[in-house]
């Protein structure tokens, strides 16, 4: 198929991707990231749908991805050393604030992998691993960006479509600016102090109370992509799973 006008040849050359698959309907793009690494593919592929049925987003939940109406994309990474999931996706997810600036396009990240836009939900990111024993295989990553609306009644609340706030955008547009980002994400396995720093200008919770999965104020992020509670017992760390706003 002809994603936004273009054929898989013509993306993988505009987006300089050493392979580019154009899908018109798939499960999950993360399924065919997944399949095409265990054939082989080169880091850095990357597979575009036009919708997903069964997208989805952490803790298995369901990610609404109709077609034509958002950016439903998975690369494939392939870190020469083992990179912890949870880091990879605070920087997947500065590469996506980093592309909405230069839309004139102003977010902020939710720990662990949300992308907010007047405190509503623009995209998410999710990191699947695959393993053979000790060694890390693959990383198959994970980005839905809600481009076109109307959104549905029972999503419209909490979530937010790029051309509500950009009259216009199109997905070639934000891909152009946010595809070189994502080439340059480093492998290394915690984050810099100055990806912490970075992050905390982004930080839709920094400051924020929370009652789970601990109770207290949030603090920021540790180099290791944990996020920093402030409790009545001193600073916890939460590595897994979200957290609930007080």
């Amino acid at each position: 198929m002809k994603y936004e006008g273009l054929d898989a040849a013509a993306l993988s050359t505009r987006l300089r991707a050493p392979r580019c698959l154009a899908l018109e309907k798939v499960t999950s793009t993360l399924d065919i990231v997944h399949e095409l690494a265990g054939e082989g593919a080169p880091n850095g592929t990357l597979v575009l749908a036009d919708e997903q049925v069964r997208g989805r987003g952490r803790q298995r939940r369901r990610w609404h991805s109709p077609k034509g109406s958002g950016i439903w994309m998975g690369t494939l990474r392939r870190p020469p050393t083992p990179v912890d999931g949870g880091v990879l996706a605070i920087r997947v997810g500065l590469a996506v604030v980093r592309a909405l600036d230069a839309l004139d396009v102003v977010a902020q990240l939710k720990w662990p992998n949300d992308v907010m836009v007047h405190d509503r939900k623009l995209a998410g990111v999710l990191c699947e691993a695959r393993w053979r024993g000790q060694e890390l295989s693959w990383i198959a990553i994970g980005i839905g960006i809600n481009v076109h609306g109307p959104l549905p009644e029972e999503i419209a609340r909490r979530a937010i479509a790029l051309d509500e706030i950009l009259p216009g955008a199109n997905r070639l547009a934000v891909l152009d600016v946010l595809m070189p980002w994502l080439r340059d994400l480093s492998d290394a396995p915690t984050l810099t102090e100055q990806e912490c720093a970075e992050y905390s200008r982004y930080d839709w919770l920094r400051g924020c109370h929370v009652t789970e999965p601990v109770a207290g104020v949030v603090q920021g992020l540790a180099p290791d992509g944990a996020l920093l509670v402030r409790t009545a017992d001193g600073v916890e760390r939460v590595v897994g799973g979200g957290v609930v706003t007080a």
